[in-house]
């Protein structure tokens, strides 16, 4: 049986990931879904970091899964603790290379819309819909729990020594996406890929389909 580690991304929280934790934990996997500090201006990349990478200190061949912005996240985290991590997943996911961020990875309206939503350094959860949820009681879920996210988690630089690249790493990709370049993102890596059509947040929409994904990397 496997650890799964389940990152989610920006304005989530842990309880995201209900609809894949369970299943994976009816199959026997002991399953980990840390909510990321969100409370504070002040917090950074860094912090999310250090937070998964505490968790990972006490675990063996993880599976470790970021969503979104924690792409970042579980990059990062992976390369202070390579030894720790069986298996990278990233589901539709933000990254880079050492120096790089969100904001430098970002096309410009991306950014322009980031600050659109900040208020005294914090990002306003935007509405369900941005992310493809649509029916109405996953978006009342969803709207009910959305948190403020720090500007400074999208601004911070992932500091990587090259150690992740050695990790291996499957992608995820929700489709369509005609906006965001994760796809081509994906192709600059190499990493091998799955793609599910469904919306940005696929642990809401589609948790069947990620549940065997993320079997099939165990």
């Amino acid at each position: 049986m496997a650890d799964y580690v389940l990152v989610h991304g920006a304005w989530h929280g842990g309880w995201c990931w209900e609809r894949v934790a369970g299943p994976l934990r009816e199959r026997g996997h002991r399953v980990f879904t840390p909510t990321l500090s969100t409370g504070d201006p002040g917090i950074g990349l860094r912090t999310h970091v250090d937070e998964v990478a505490a968790l990972l200190a006490d675990l063996d061949d993880v599976v470790l899964v970021g969503h979104s912005y924690s792409g970042f996240v579980v990059r990062e985290a992976a390369d202070r603790l390579p030894e720790r991590v069986a298996r990278l997943v990233l589901v539709d996911a933000w990254y880079g290379r050492d120096g790089d961020s969100m904001d430098s990875r970002a096309p410009e309206w991306f950014v322009q819309w980031v600050d659109s939503l900040t208020t005294d350094g914090m990002i306003a959860p935007p509405p369900a819909a941005t992310v493809a949820v649509t029916e109405p009681a996953d978006v009342a879920w969803l709207e009910a729990n959305l948190q403020p996210q720090p500007r400074r988690t999208f601004s911070e630089p992932t500091r990587l020594t090259g150690a992740v690249e050695n990790v291996p790493c499957h992608a995820v990709l929700c489709l369509p996406n005609k906006r965001l370049p994760f796809a081509q993102w994906v192709a600059e890596f190499g990493w091998p890929s799955t793609e599910l059509r469904t919306g940005h947040d696929a642990m809401v929409t589609a948790p069947g389909q990620l549940v065997e994904i993320l079997l099939a990397q165990a």
